[in-house]
């Protein structure tokens, strides 16, 4: 069987890119299946360098196709913060928690209506010899003045989707992959995924 690799451990990126592609013929695995590999620095200054650059060191280390994603969220603003720093916006080791409430934070005295932002994530395909696509999803929204739901992760508690009138963790998880940014992105990968799953068969 056909098989890529998320160069993640994250269990929740997983079952996302496994419920897309479904029925295709293809087994998903990711990092846990290797404990040995290389943790992968991020040290890009746009989430384009950094979905690249864990995409290809992963491929090369595994032998095997693979998928990365650099994701963050966007705030007007805050002149476009926390951006590639999302995931360590309250430090380097910081909870979900923690970040939602720094974010919150900077944000006191802000209105409602200047507290627009957005998540952009962008994926890259690789395989050992090099990249070989790159695409990227974008969902617009709003920060709200408190944490709201308990699905999701990252900050989907205080991202007010305009298209259900909820944040993305008041949201199912089919529901916010019809919307999200990653959900977007996943599907434009997945045309290159099976491209290259039947150029490899």
């Amino acid at each position: 069987m056909f098989e890529i690799v998320i160069s993640s451990r994250n269990k929740e990126k997983k079952r996302e890119l496994k419920a897309l592609l479904k029925g295709l013929g293809i087994k998903v695995i990711d990092l846990n299946d290797f404990p040995g590999a290389p943790k992968v620095k991020e040290t890009g200054k746009t989430f384009e360098a950094n979905a690249k650059l864990k995409a290809l060191k992963i491929a090369k280390y595994t032998k095997r196709p693979a998928v990365a994603d650099d994701s963050g969220l966007v705030v007007n603003a805050l002149g476009g913060k926390p951006g590639v720093r999302s995931a360590r916006f309250a430090g380097n080791n910081a909870a979900y928690e923690d970040n939602n409430r720094k974010l919150l934070k900077l944000l006191e005295g802000v209105p409602g209506d200047k507290r627009g932002a957005k998540f952009i994530s962008v994926v890259a395909i690789a395989g050992p010899k090099g990249i070989i696509g790159v695409v990227r999803g974008e969902c617009s929204g709003r920060i709200t003045f408190s944490p709201k739901g308990k699905n999701g992760f990252g900050y989907d508690p205080v991202f007010f989707s305009p298209d259900f009138g909820k944040t993305f963790a008041e949201l199912s998880a089919s529901q916010k992959n019809s919307i999200s940014h990653r959900g977007r992105a996943l599907k434009k990968a997945r045309i290159i995924i099976v491209r290259l799953r039947r150029s490899l068969s």
